[in-house]
């Protein structure tokens, strides 16, 4: 979604009600839409996952039932960081800059939040240090997981006609050997894990705050490409300072 600044109309504070009176009820129908999308999506049909997953971890190589850490619900976002690469992706990092602050309400509310990918733990380790993160991030290298889950493509599947990314075969110039997404699994009390959602593309973005945010800014998101403003936080410029009339 791309917002550029126009030149809006400076009307009479009557006027603005009017209009944003006619916007809210456009917003309160979103609101219902989001709500029967929820209840949807928790009544899909889950799958049983029988394959064995060995992720390492800090504390030692982990299979996905661990990875629920006592918990009953497990949520796995797919970073985009391959064996080769020198850092993480961009927009991922982006995205995990949001995790932190996430964490104990999500774990209080029975949910364990992980990032997967598929570089070294040690790449991942030197690269969390850097950003500064806290949330757990396991490897999944020498592992199928990523590839079950259609996050990460070897150089013989980009060199098909097709890959299945989203749910749909897609071209390989429009993919990548590392994909980002978001999947949800549910484990019984009898240690039993089931897969019970996956997002791709775009459809983790009302999890990313700084968007939402952005969203209701006079400019909008103000980008050209989608997310073309994003680095990683500390490779932003300093801002300029306001200047205070105390010096």
């Amino acid at each position: 979604m791309l917002n550029k600044v126009t030149e809006n109309p400076v009307v009479s504070r009557e006027e603005w009600l009017e209009a944003r009176r006619t916007l809210l009820q456009k917003e309160k129908e979103a609101t219902r839409l989001r709500d029967r999308l929820n209840a949807e999506r928790m009544a899909l049909p889950w799958v049983k996952v029988d394959k064995d997953y060995t992720f390492q971890t800090p504390t030692g190589p982990k299979s996905l039932a661990d990875l629920f850490d006592g918990r009953s619900q497990l949520m796995v976002y797919h970073f985009m960081f391959g064996p080769e690469w020198e850092a993480g992706c961009t927009g991922c990092s982006f995205q995990a800059d949001h995790f932190d602050g996430m964490l104990p309400h999500l774990n209080n509310h029975d949910v364990t939040l992980v990032a997967v990918a598929r570089a070294p733990l040690a790449k991942l380790e030197a690269y969390k240090q850097r950003m500064g993160w806290k949330f757990p991030w396991v490897s999944s290298f020498g592992s199928d997981f990523n590839f079950d889950y259609h996050v990460s493509f070897t150089q013989e599947d980009l060199a098909k006609d097709k890959v299945v990314y989203n749910f749909s075969e897609v071209a390989p110039s429009d993919a990548n050997d590392e994909l980002p997404g978001l999947s949800a699994f549910y484990k019984n009390d009898k240690g039993e894990v089931f897969h019970t959602y996956s997002s791709y593309a775009r459809g983790a973005e009302e999890t990313l705050g700084t968007m939402m945010i952005l969203d209701h800014a006079p400019k909008g998101r103000n980008e050209d490409a989608t997310m073309d403003f994003v680095k990683r936080h500390d490779e932003y410029e300093e801002s300029p300072q306001a200047s205070s009339c105390c010096h």
